[in-house]
């Protein structure tokens, strides 16, 4: 008892405190280089060379240039984009989301409607077909439903087209934000369907989407020609 009681007080009599302020810049700075070198992955088995910032300049560079140019839209905003969404992978899998296809064999039943799709265009597709519309997909993990707004096949958001048809969607559905450099809204968008809240709480399912995305954009500045 004697040893412990020794112990504490060598540990309060401890060195003098660090600036606060210093070590405060230093996690700071930690943080960001882990955000950007080091993006959450939720792909299992993928080599940390298959993603992250310099994989999505490679893998996605040159076509989002040529892209964000054709629709007028940011180019480090799109590269943000990959990256919240695929991590800067080349081949992305589909993600089935349950809550998604429930609602598609409500539409299916004549109970719902979803986002514009009704029931007479969801009337002849089987079930692996409501999946598939139920899964997102590409870099953008665009869900398939999405593909009978721009009139396309499932296929073609997962074929060689499928940047393109990617970048189609987003401009026709909110490119304007992009245009009006109002990212934090089309991050939001894009995960949730709505603008920021008028309460600036975000709605996403990460609550450090919209920021990691704005800190993606200050990167893909500084680092794409």
């Amino acid at each position: 008892m004697a040893n412990y009681k020794r112990k504490r007080k060598r540990t309060r009599r401890g060195p003098e405190k660090p600036a606060h302020g210093k070590l405060a810049l230093v996690a700071a700075i930690a943080i960001l280089l882990v955000i950007i070198l080091w993006p959450s992955n939720r792909f299992n088995g993928v080599s940390p060379d298959e993603t992250g910032c310099q994989a999505a300049i490679t893998n996605y560079g040159d076509e989002i240039t040529r892209l964000s140019g054709k629709y007028g839209l940011s180019r480090d905003y799109l590269m943000s984009l990959i990256m919240l969404e695929c991590s800067g992978r080349r081949n992305v899998p589909p993600r089935f989301e349950k809550s998604v296809y429930n609602r598609l064999l409500d539409v299916k039943a004549g109970k719902k409607t979803l986002e514009g799709i009704s029931r007479d265009e969801l009337s002849d597709a089987s079930d692996e077909a409501l999946k598939n519309l139920a899964s997102s997909w590409g870099p953008f993990q665009l869900m398939g439903y999405k593909c009978l707004h721009l009139n396309i096949l499932i296929k073609d958001l997962r074929g060689d087209n499928s940047l393109e048809h990617g970048v189609e969607w987003i401009n026709r559905t909110y490119g304007d934000y992009i245009r009006q450099g109002r990212y934090a809204d089309a991050f939001h968008i894009h995960n949730t369907g709505r603008p920021v809240p008028k309460d600036g709480k975000y709605k996403t399912y990460d609550s450090r989407y919209v920021p990691n995305g704005l800190a993606y954009m200050d990167f893909f500045k500084e680092n794409m020609k």
